[in-house]
């Protein structure tokens, strides 16, 4: 009987259901989900209700943002902050003016090869506004003798940076204090062959005058 029942009860439930289904106009298998509402099975990450939450346990992780911290090599990644790198307008230049006077006098204490080449300059630049030559040769008769303070100055500041990091014999210390060394060798060179161009012929004149 109690079998009997809850066939009957089943049945009864059917028929009502279908009633319903008719009344409302919709066919037995429509989609019967709200309109906007997600409802569909994602086969390869499981069911997805009409809330998107995954049913099965399963979420798709292209579809999820990834909020990894960048590394710090990185390009993209913040620089860190610099004190340093605060000041603005005429403090800035106040500030820069003094750390440039005070690389100056550090290299005049401790670089002995950039004393050499001052020295050398505090005799060729008077020659070189003194001789009788067109602006665009005494430009470049300047200009070279600046550019081998220049490059000195460069050269010493990588083998500071160098020392450092590691006092230790390496490969690439040698390799880079090398090629500081060849950078004020060309400088020097570039000074002496401008010089010798625009200077030598007039000093030949000069000579051939005299005697």
């Amino acid at each position: 009987m109690r079998t009997r029942n809850s066939t009957a009860a089943r049945a009864s439930k059917g028929a009502l259901r279908a009633v319903d289904t008719e009344a409302a106009g919709i066919e037995p298998f429509d989609d019967v989900s709200e309109h906007g509402m997600p409802n569909h099975v994602d086969h390869a990450n499981g069911f997805h209700g009409m809330n998107g939450a995954s049913l099965g346990g399963l979420s798709n992780p292209e579809s999820e943002p990834h909020n990894e911290p960048l590394s710090p090599d990185d390009p993209f990644a913040p620089l860190p902050f610099n004190p340093y790198k605060g000041n603005r307008g005429v403090t800035r230049a106040w500030h820069a003016m003094k750390n440039s006077l005070a690389g100056f006098r550090v290299a005049i204490r401790e670089e002995s090869a950039f004393r050499q080449e001052l020295t050398l300059a505090a005799i060729l630049i008077p020659c070189g506004v003194l001789v009788p030559v067109d602006p665009v040769s005494r430009v470049l008769l300047l200009g070279s003798v600046l550019l081998v303070l220049i490059v000195e100055l460069l050269n010493s500041s990588v083998e500071a940076a160098i020392d450092r990091i590691s006092l230790e014999r390496h490969e690439l210390s040698r390799r880079a204090k090398d090629l500081g060394s060849a950078a004020v060798m060309v400088a020097l060179g570039m000074c002496v062959m401008t010089w010798g161009l625009i200077v030598g012929p007039l000093l030949v004149h000069w000579v051939k005058a005299w005697f």
